[in-house]
């Protein structure tokens, strides 16, 4: 087959935000976290797209926007390997791999139904305890939230 032929082909975008090296299985879950499902610019996205490094991953192309630290944190739990690259002008200003956080603070609930979080208008807080598996245990009931069960606020 023909090399060039073998190429996916993407427009550009000329400001914003791609989200690259996100595992496969997780792109759905990031359009949702960071709420892309409602966003009212150009929002491209593939998945299950060749990547010599890891078999397979996805990536989201997002016009116009540039994420908070908080939003940065969100993707970090669920794709622990996507790097953030910031265009402007068709060109990269920015490029950083994302880093899971040591403490987590209100964008995550508490998977323990009876903690107080759940409860009451407290921000949840939580400290990292392994960021391989990614297991969060919160401040404030100590229970252990993992990365299939996490809800994100």
């Amino acid at each position: 087959m023909n090399e060039n032929l073998k190429q996916l082909k993407v427009s550009a975008i000329e400001n914003g935000t791609v989200i690259d090296h996100i595992p496969a299985g997780a792109v759905f879950q990031v359009i949702r976290i960071l709420k892309l499902d409602k966003f009212d610019d150009m929002v491209l996205f593939g998945t299950n797209l060749e990547s010599k490094k890891y078999g397979t991953k996805g990536i989201i192309k997002v016009s116009n926007k540039y994420f908070s630290p908080e939003d940065i944190n969100k993707i970090a739990l669920v794709a622990p390997h996507a790097s953030i690259i910031e265009i402007s002008d068709y060109g990269v200003t920015a490029k950083k791999i994302v880093e899971i956080p040591d403490k987590v603070k209100g964008i995550v609930k508490c998977f323990n139904p009876n903690c107080v979080t759940n409860h009451e208008q407290l921000s949840t807080k939580f400290d990292v305890v392994d960021k391989e598996e990614i297991r969060l245990k919160c401040n404030y009931c100590e229970k252990i939230t993992v990365k299939n069960n996490m809800e994100f606020r």
